[in-house]
């Protein structure tokens, strides 16, 4: 049995903290109150300045016992081809959004995700970090 250590737990963190920094300082100069497609284009806006590679909108394929669906499902941004970044801008996460990026994490075989709601009162309070 492998034992589990801090490092163990916390995959990808060094790119999770800088989406996190990121993601504060789009709010911090925004706010709430926008569009998720605006903070989509912002964050990865701020994470191209931090240096990370970031695409936007990734589909989501959905294989289906030798059927290839297509798919209008997409991951708001993927990171560093590591993880997938999930933009919301509701009241509150819901456990509907928690299983929307677990099966995007699946479906991509990527193992961590962030849920981000850009409409909390402190972005802080609107953060889950998943993995798969």
């Amino acid at each position: 049995m492998e034992t589990v250590t801090r490092r163990t737990l916390l995959v990808h963190e060094e790119i999770t903290e800088t989406i996190l920094a990121g993601a504060i300082e789009v709010y911090r100069l925004l706010g709430p109150g926008l569009l998720e497609n605006v903070y989509r284009a912002c964050l990865a806006r701020e994470l191209e300045l931090r240096g990370l590679a970031i695409r936007q909108e990734v589909p989501v394929p959905v294989r289906f016992k030798g059927l290839d669906l297509e798919s209008s499902f997409r991951a708001d941004l993927l990171v560093e081809e590591a993880v997938i970044v999930e933009l919301k801008v509701v009241e509150r996460l819901m456990s509907i959004h928690e299983a929307q990026l677990l099966t995007h994490l699946r479906l991509l075989d990527i193992r961590v995700g962030l849920l981000l709601n850009f409409n909390a009162t402190q972005l802080r309070h609107g953060i889950k970090r998943m993995v798969n």
